[in-house]
Parts: structure tokens; C-alpha cells; sequence
């Protein structure tokens, strides 16, 4: 590939489609809307999901069972290898510092602090759950955990 071929065939600012200018422009008469129909309508706009008249996708597909998606609570799993990378020795972890740094994004119900990884440091950890194996890990350490409620 030649330097010269970068950008060959890319525009910043493309023209707008100018319909309705004569046979000769490609865009006249119908203007790209076909011969009659719904879509050649003014005010026209397909609803999502429409298949041009045969039975759309989402009505095809059965609907069975139950999904907990909705009604289940949202955990955020923050390990205790990141939580050594983060914090100094001796600070404090909790919701609103795990979410300043970024680890506690968007909207959840429950932090879960899990034990991968190794922890040196002091730290008081204030969260949700705790997995088994971090608790060890931090009592291990000399810190503390808190459940919170």
C-alpha cells in the first residue's frame, strides 16, 4: 500500500442526498421510494422489528419459562489483588472509594470482595460479602473486614 492510498475513496463531508432534481441526478421522479406501497408514503416509518410482511422474528421465537434476570440482585465482584494495586497500606476501602477509583460502576445492590490474587497491606475493607478465602487473606494481612447491611 502507497501513502497515497490512505485515504483514497474516504470524504470528511459527504453531500447530502438532493432527491426530486431530474432523471439525470438518479434521485428524481420516485426519489428513491419505489412505486407505491407504505414506504413510498409520506409520514411513513417502519416499527422496529418489521419484515416486510411475513411473520417478524420475535414472534416466531417461543416465549417459555422464567427468567430472573430482572428480579436478580447485582453483585460487584472486586478482588483482592486490585485492592493491593489501589490502596495504601492502612486506608480505608468502601462503596464510595471502590467508585471513585472506578471498580464500583453503575448501580448495584451488593459488593463482594473475592480472594484472588495477594494482600500485603493493612487495609479496612467495608463491603457487602465477603468470600471465604479473602477474609483469610485479609485477617492474614492485619486488617479488617466490616460487613456492610
Amino acid at each position: 500500500m502507497m501513502i497515497n492510498d490512505v485515504h483514497q475513496g474516504i470524504t470528511k463531508n459527504k453531500n447530502r442526498k438532493r432527491v426530486g432534481r431530474g432523471v439525470g441526478s438518479g434521485h428524481g421522479k420516485t426519489c428513491g421510494r419505489g412505486h407505491k406501497g407504505a414506504g413510498s408514503r409520506r409520514g411513513h416509518s417502519k416499527r422496529l422489528g418489521f419484515a416486510g410482511g411475513q411473520m417478524p422474528l420475535f414472534r416466531l421465537v417461543a416465549k417459555r419459562g422464567f427468567n430472573n434476570n430482572a428480579f436478580s440482585k447485582k453483585v460487584i465482584a472486586v478482588n483482592i489483588g486490585t485492592l493491593q494495586k489501589h490502596f495504601e497500606d492502612g486506608s480505608e476501602v468502601n462503596p464510595e472509594t471502590l467508585k471513585r477509583i472506578g471498580l464500583a460502576k453503575g448501580t448495584y445492590d451488593f459488593i463482594k470482595i473475592l480472594g484472588d490474587g495477594e494482600l500485603s497491606s493493612k487495609l479496612v475493607i467495608k463491603a457487602h460479602r465477603f468470600s471465604k478465602s479473602a477474609l483469610e487473606k485479609i485477617e492474614a494481612s492485619g486488617g479488617t473486614a466490616e460487613i456492610l447491611v
